[in-house]
């Protein structure tokens, strides 16, 4: 069987999307064929791979918002928002609102999309110059090194975006579980967005009002079993082209780490919890104050993973840069320039996943 998930079949399609990619073969086929053994392009050099510290803190923990209090606008949270953006970049939300029948049946229909037979699960493979759909992105040359995941990409909001021929419809259910899980999380963002708003300078709807509403993509991610964990890495190390990013973790299995103080901090799942991160955009608009972190997953030999990113991030027409609230030119001076946020996510594509580098293309340069 052709374990190749073609994504690039049409390479003279001269549309502008996001980006391309290329074809790789489905690391899931290749380990339901083969467990035991690790092809060499998923074997990362030594300084990449995925070694611990035995003497990390029990304290190091990302810190933990409860959104419900977030959501009335109280004020130890907001303060505890505001530290979690610029210390780590990343927190963990609980008592968020979105129910948990909802979230279990998102992760059902994650897992039985991945249960699909290679042949079924090919039928949404993305196309040429086209972000969504079944496969992997970030992928430029065929020499650089793959990431020990598959995964299925779709946009969700606003709805005229959807491209359904990336969905599996005939899936059971599984449609329904991602409108209703991605209605329900766009709710969640829209809170954090207002939040955001409030501690950058202006007022609750600010950021909307200049950056408009914001969009969404879900991506699905399935991190197989391996027999040589240490070798390689389910996700490398990067940080996010979006305003902020929500996780959906597997409860049982704890795969994401996050660079803190140039240490890997494992982010333990609290069940039915969200993860978010700050993205680039975020980064970019707070001048530097609040950071998009370098995060990466790995992978172990007794249990598969599956997670769900969902994306938050502005219009592709809209301009991004650092807000006239969080510049001061004696203080902290405009660090990034404005760009058209299209720009930047395209020149993110064009690239491998390696770590902040994409960022230094919206860097003004220091005299």
């Amino acid at each position: 069987m052709d374990l190749i998930v073609e994504n690039g079949g049409a390479y003279n399609d001269e549309r502008m999307g996001w980006g391309k990619s290329l074809p790789v073969p489905s690391i899931q086929e290749i380990v339901r064929n083969d467990f035991h053994s690790v092809p060499e392009r998923y074997l990362h050099e030594n300084k990449d791979r995925p070694l611990i510290p035995d003497n990390l803190p029990a304290s190091l923990k990302i810190p933990v918002i409860d959104f419900s209090l977030l959501a009335k606008g109280d004020e130890d949270e907001v303060r505890k928002l505001d530290l979690a953006c610029k210390e780590w970049g990343f927190f963990q939300i609980i008592k968020h609102g979105v129910r948990e029948e909802v979230l279990h049946k998102m992760k059902a229909a994650v897992a039985a999309f991945f249960e699909l037979p290679l042949e079924e699960k090919k039928k949404y493979a993305k196309a040429a110059n086209e972000i969504q759909g079944y496969g992997q992105n970030f992928v430029v040359s065929e020499q650089q090194k793959l990431d020990w995941s598959d995964m299925i990409y779709l946009i969700t909001v606003p709805p005229e975006n959807k491209n359904f021929k990336f969905w599996p419809l005939t899936l059971p259910g599984f449609k329904e579980a991602v409108e209703e899980y991605s209605t329900e999380v766009q709710k969640v963002a829209e809170e954090i967005y207002a939040n955001f708003s409030v501690l950058m300078g202006l007022d609750r709807d600010g950021l909307k009002r200049l950056q408009g509403e914001l969009k969404q993509g879900i991506r699905m991610n399935y991190y197989p079993v391996c027999s040589r964990p240490d070798l390689v890495l389910g996700v490398s190390p990067h940080s996010d082209g979006s305003t902020f990013t929500l996780l959906l973790q597997d409860d049982e299995v704890t795969g994401l780490q996050i660079k803190h103080k140039e240490a890997w901090i494992p982010v333990k799942p609290i069940p039915n919890s969200l993860v978010v991160n700050i993205g680039d955009a975020t980064e970019i608009q707070s001048n530097g104050m609040y950071k998009s972190i370098e995060h990466r997953a790995i992978t172990n030999e007794e249990k598969p993973r599956i997670s769900v990113a969902t994306f938050m991030f502005p219009d592709d027409e809209q301009e991004i840069g650092p807000l006239e609230s969080m510049v001061d030119d004696h203080h902290r001076p405009r660090m990034y320039r404005n760009i058209n946020y299209v720009d930047y996510i395209r020149e993110k594509f064009a690239r491998r996943m390696q770590g902040k580098a994409h960022t230094d293309f919206a860097k003004l340069e220091r005299k």
